[in-house]
């Protein structure tokens, strides 16, 4: 980590100086760019002065008085604008019918013998963790086993609790460790649950709250990494130990297996355990991050950490035969030979210290490609099985399937699956034991299909069809590409009515995300096609750089110093919607939320000609400060150090919190995030719309007070939530 503090003086004409597409921090009703910093921007950009000009610090302080109370009267003024509208009601029954209906496909995952499944709705909106056999799933009349019910769970124990998951132990996965959250935080508490009793383990593994990284070594041992006490967290609030704990053993007994350094940046080490069909270990992986993406792979022999000559910049997905699974998301060159970014590779660099599969030989240390897609295709999810691996992959943003099986020295041989055209294909729970894996397939208009994938005979087995949840003959899709300031296409999809007028007067929401290598290809969204298409909206979904929709390389053009390409692909393809006459500035609104409110903030900050409403949600907008607020500092790897001067002067040109101007002409906005939200601080949207009304821009800030960043933790409440979004955006665009 670097740590380069200087004082930095802001030149007069910084923004003149900055790149054209960075240059529009204000839209001016001369339409003269500015040329002076605004109101707020700081005299020098050391953190010192970054803190100076913040005259908001106090709404930083997650549960302070002040911001309390600030959330408290921008909440009334809030509700009394959205949940006051003649439509909030309907909105509010549509979107709780569609979260809660019990006809909706209950997504499975492989337990034991049989198929486990977490299930909320109207009766149990905490939701219960249930289980049945394959057999029973694939019938109409299933029969569920209730294991925890989380609503029963919080009532008894008097607390919020939110269902995070469970990770059980291979192969009979009657042992369970399961993570509850209290009101939806990332943090969680973890026990151990026995499923053959239905009850947690008397004397079993508990872990008090925290961002654990847990695997199973065996019945009795776990690999933790967690906070172990003081100094034992990086400055993102994610540990850097891993130790063994022992059943009956505190966590001040376990033992240390390996340590990074308090300096490193990223989630936090991982450890990672990789089986066999038959629950045997095959490799244990310690991934150590060094920033947002670069890591060093370490394999645990013996107890003894070996670090592996693997690419920084991978993800690991199993084992096959003793080769890892890996893509590589850089290019890499091993024993002479370069594989480019993106491939999924085999390379046999465990192997060599086990025994080898019969008739192979230490010669095939080299890394062996599996797939390599072209240039508009991605790896988008894999799943490893015992000889074969089941690859899911975009093609334009269209998902593809195909399976690869390991026939020794003749190499990995291709056999396609055939899936449905024009839709996103995407890979659920796997079963080394069984040679499955869960396969659903979906479009903006076309409802999930969940299917059964055999990767030993390469077919598909349909077993659920979730019913339409609202009328999707009037709209039909389409996709376009804009030309974004570099030249480069930038591809998004229209999901507008059959017989639309292109007058430029349809409202229309356009949905970006770009960052972290995250893909968005088509998704059916019944809530959005409920609340805005069934009302004559249009829905547009831009596949801008900093997405992994093309491979790492659409990811890293707009890392750090490149950002504002992303943000200009992103205007670039508002442009191209009106110039097409689909939509016009007056009917445009936006939508992000997390990254996507960097994307959305920005957007507005810079080029509020081309909306009337954005919805920021969970958004990051103080990007010069987003380090200092938990747990900003994993990402510096993403958007560069704003300790660092040259980096802070790239991410002021956009910050949005920084270049707001009390004589732009910006739309009301909506503001939203959570008080309990633990990944991205909700002193961010509080700020912002603070801000926003010192200038006296008109405006709207909602602060939900439980649920978390994922919006998981109660159906009902996301029902309210998004009749909020949609209420606002009918009164900006369709008013």
């Amino acid at each position: 980590m670097r740590h380069l503090i200087l004082s930095v003086a802001v030149p007069a004409l910084l923004l003149a100086a900055a790149p054209a597409a960075a240059q529009h921090s204000g839209h001016h009703p001369a339409g003269v760019v500015a040329t002076t910093p605004p109101p707020h921007f700081p005299a020098d950009l050391t953190p010192a002065g970054v803190r100076a000009a913040d005259d908001h610090l106090a709404l930083e302080e997650v549960d302070g008085a002040e911001a309390m109370a600030f959330v408290a009267a921008s909440n009334r003024r809030a509700l009394a604008a959205l949940e006051g509208d003649r439509r909030y009601e309907t909105f509010r029954a549509q979107a709780e019918a569609i979260l809660t209906a019990t006809d909706r496909i209950p997504s499975p995952s492989f337990l034991g013998d049989g198929i486990g499944n977490f299930w909320q709705d109207a009766a149990n909106p905490k939701g219960v963790w249930r289980r049945t056999t394959l057999d029973s799933y694939r019938s109409g009349e299933t029969q569920w086993e209730t294991l925890v019910d989380v609503d029963a769970l919080a009532r008894a124990e008097g607390r919020d609790w939110v269902w995070k998951g469970a990770d059980c132990l291979a192969p009979d996965e009657t042992r369970c460790l399961i993570s509850l959250s209290d009101g939806g935080k990332d943090a969680v508490t973890v026990r151990e649950f026995d499923t053959t009793t239905r009850s947690f383990v008397d004397g079993g593994f508990v872990l008090p709250e925290g961002k654990h990284r847990i695997e199973w070594l065996d019945r009795d041992t776990l690999l933790v990494a967690t906070d172990f006490g003081p100094n034992t967290l990086t400055e993102s609030g994610y540990p850097f130990i891993v130790k063994t704990l022992k059943r009956g053993q505190t966590l001040d007994q376990a033992i240390e297996v390996y340590r990074g350094e308090q300096g490193d940046g990223g989630y936090g080490v991982s450890p990672g355990v990789y089986r066999d069909r038959d629950g045997a270990v095959q490799a244990v992986i310690i991934t150590r991050p060094l920033d947002t993406f670069r890591s060093e792979t370490w394999e645990l022999i013996d107890g003894r950490p070996v670090q592996l000559a693997v690419p920084e910049r991978l993800s690991i997905y199993g084992v096959v035969h003793g080769s890892l699974i890996l893509s590589n998301d850089e290019a890499w060159t091993h024993l002479g030979e370069t594989y480019e970014a993106g491939s999924l590779l085999s390379p046999c660099l465990i192997c060599l210290r086990r025994p080898l599969p019969e008739g192979e030989t230490a010669v095939a240390n080299r890394a062996v490609r599996i797939f390599a897609p072209d240039e508009r295709q991605a790896v988008s999810d894999v799943r490893v099985l015992h000889d074969r691996v089941l690859v899911g992959y975009t093609d334009n943003v269209v998902g593809k399937l195909a399976v690869f099986e390991d026939r020794g020295e003749r190499g990995w041989i291709r056999t396609d699956i055939a899936t449905p055209d024009n839709l996103a294909v995407n890979l659920g729970d796997s079963s080394k034991s069984r040679g499955q894996v869960f396969v659903s397939a979906q479009g903006f208009l076309t409802p999930p299909t969940l299917s059964l994938a055999d990767a030993g005979a390469g077919s598909l087995e349909t077993l659920r069809q979730a019913p339409a949840k609202f009328d999707a003959s009037t709209h039909v899709v389409e996709q376009f590409e804009a030309t974004s300031s570099d030249g480069t296409r930038i591809p998004y999809f229209v999901t507008r009515p059959r017989d639309l007028a292109m007058d430029g007067a349809a409202p229309t929401i356009l949905f970006g995300y770009g960052g972290f290598q995250v893909s968005f290809p088509p998704a059916y969204k019944p809530e959005m096609g409920k609340l805005w298409l069934e009302n004559g909206g249009v829905f547009v979904q831009a596949n801008i750089r900093g997405g992994g929709e093309f491979g790492p390389q659409w990811h890293q053009a707009v890392l750090n110093e490149n950002r504002q390409l992303a943000f200009d692909d992103f205007a670039a393809v508002a442009r191209d919607l009106h110039a097409r006459g689909i939509t016009s500035p007056e009917h445009t609104g936006i939508y992000g939320r997390s990254n996507g409110g960097v994307l959305t903030s920005v957007s507005i900050t810079q080029h509020p000609e081309l909306f009337n409403a954005a919805v920021i949600e969970s958004p990051l907008i103080d990007m010069l400060r987003y380090h200092e607020l938990p747990a900003g500092a994993s990402w510096i790897g993403e958007y560069g150090d704003p300790r660092i001067p040259e980096e802070a002067a790239w991410i002021a040109r956009y910050s949005a919190y920084q270049q707001l101007r009390p004589d732009a002409e910006y739309p009301r906005v909506y503001i939203t995030t959570n008080t309990r939200d633990d990944r991205v601080h909700p002193g961010h949207a509080r700020k912002f719309a603070a801000r926003l009304g010192d200038m006296g821009h008109d405006h709207l800030y909602y602060e939900e007070t439980a649920g978390g960043h994922s919006n998981d933790a109660d159906p009902i409440a996301n029902a309210r939530r998004w009749a909020r979004h949609y209420v606002y955006l009918a009164q900006q665009l369709m008013d």
